[in-house]
């Protein structure tokens, strides 16, 4: 803002949380409005809450607490798990820093804290982690937006302005994040604006997922396309990035990398066995 205006104006508020929570926000009105979609096309039966059945998207707002919480603790665990040695020196700086989450470790953790709340509300999983896709993307691409403005340590590596396209402007390919929360001096003409380019290729893949919601295949299929999305946007990303290598099998590899190929390959085998054509009924068509 005080580039923009000229102006000082400091935020009572943490702009990076400030952006994940807007990120829960919008993910959840996402979420909640495919939800209702589904419940009218008679698609997802209705929620168990307390024993009285409710509609599934009148519980998106207790789910979206359970997993943002999930989430987070997750997100902060495996941070940790991928830098150890800094945790053993210094574990409770590692524990209350503002920065350090890994988003891999958020959906996993997540994900699993959701399951258990549709499984205690007795909602289909796969109706609901179809619905869930579009609305974890765009959540991440709000949320990657909090990372650029308060200069989180998740920018990339050093940029070689040699590569950048002449129609290019300079701030999208070099920033020095300038004033971020590390206090970090980082030298002209600066690093890779790695959260940029992960919101914007998040925002597309959340415009593909809710082009393919209305999709004719078994349920399951759109979460499917998500996991192989989220896969190779995070694996693109990785080689632009500076995390910790790890050798597993005399391969070399962040664990970033480990975990998105997995989602990719998980994503790959489940739009493989789930992507077979069935009626407005539900019922699949030729089966044999």
């Amino acid at each position: 803002m005080r580039d923009v205006t000229g102006y000082n104006v400091p935020l009572p508020l943490a702009t990076f949380g400030l952006f994940v929570a807007l990120g829960a926000l919008v993910a959840g009105a996402c979420f909640r409005t495919e939800l209702q979609r589904l419940y009218q096309a008679g698609r997802i039966g209705p929620a168990q809450r307390r024993g009285v059945p409710v509609p599934p998207q009148e519980v998106v707002s207790d789910f979206m607490v359970v997993v943002l919480i999930a989430g987070v603790v997750g997100a902060r665990l495996f941070h940790i798990l991928e830098h150890t040695g800094q945790f053993m020196a210094d574990p409770m700086s590692m524990i209350f820093t503002r920065s350090g989450l890994s988003i891999f470790g958020g959906l996993i953790a997540g994900t699993l804290a959701g399951m258990l709340c549709v499984r205690r509300w007795r909602l289909p999983v796969r109706p609901l982690l179809d619905a869930a896709a579009p609305a974890m993307m765009i959540g991440y691409a709000v949320g990657r937006i909090g990372c650029q403005v308060s200069g989180d340590g998740d920018w990339g590596t050093a940029a070689n302005m040699a590569l950048k396209p002449d129609w290019l402007p300079a701030w999208f390919w070099a920033q020095t994040y300038d004033n971020n929360i590390f206090g970090e001096v980082i030298a002209a003409p600066g690093v890779y604006p790695a959260p940029i380019y992960e919101t914007a290729m998040a925002t597309v893949c959340f415009l593909m997922l809710w082009a393919l919601r209305r999709h004719p295949f078994r349920t399951g299929w759109l979460f499917s396309v998500y996991l192989i999305l989220a896969g190779v946007e995070r694996l693109l990303i990785e080689q632009i990035r500076v995390n910790p290598v790890f050798d597993v099998l005399g391969m070399r590899a962040t664990q970033a990398e480990m975990i998105a190929v997995v989602l990719i390959v998980l994503g790959v085998a489940g739009a493989l066995l789930l992507g077979q054509r069935q009626a407005a009924d539900g019922k699949l068509l030729n089966p044999g």
